[in-house]
This record gives structure tokens, sequence and C-alpha cells, in this order.
């Protein structure tokens, strides 16, 4: 499956619109990523235990969406946006968003 932020693709048509197709996914860090989350916070760099999760999280959004897609007979999804959220009352849950029109291209 073709995926694309752009609403076309170069050298193929779009032949039919199938609809709107979404995937979110949202995952709770443990504690122990918070706490270490925290502590960067303070001493600076980078949290590789959040771009992990954050980076498992885009993969089941996406996984998601294109079965979704797949489910209504298209072999593209074209016009993607992907949203990031925090959620929950102190901000330890993650949340991705996936939307993007499927579509049948030739």
């Amino acid at each position: 499956m073709i995926l694309s932020t752009t609403p076309e693709l170069q050298g193929h048509q779009i032949t039919a619109y199938k609809g709107i197709v979404v995937g979110e996914a949202i995952l709770g860090a443990n504690i122990f990523k918070d706490l270490f989350g925290k502590i960067r916070d303070i001493v600076g760099g980078r949290s590789a235990a959040y771009e992990q999760e954050m980076g498992h999280a885009r993969e089941v959004a996406f996984a998601e969406m294109q079965q979704k897609a797949t489910q209504l007979g298209a072999n593209a999804i074209v016009g993607i946006d992907i949203d990031y959220e925090v959620i929950g009352d102190t901000g330890s849950m993650m949340m991705v968003s996936v939307s993007g029109t499927a579509v049948k291209i030739n």
C-alpha cells in the first residue's frame, strides 16, 4: 500500500475514493519511564524511552489505518495527517492519531 501526505501520487491516477480512514494508538508510559523522562527534563537531553514509545504508537496507528483502508478495497492512502497528543491527568499517556483518504489507484 502506498502512503502519502500529499493529495495526489505522481505517476498514478486515483480511480476511486473509498473514504476517510483513521488509526489511533494510546499508550501509557510506566512509572520508570516517567521518572527518567522527568530527570531528562531537568538535565537536558533526549529521552530514548519516550522516543521508543512514540515510535511504537505511530506504528500501531499506521497499521490500524492501513487495515481499514484494505477492508475498503483501497491500495493507497493520500493526504495523511499525523497528530501527537499527551493525555491524562498527569500527562502519562501518549496518543498518536493518523488519518487520510483511502483511494484506489491504477
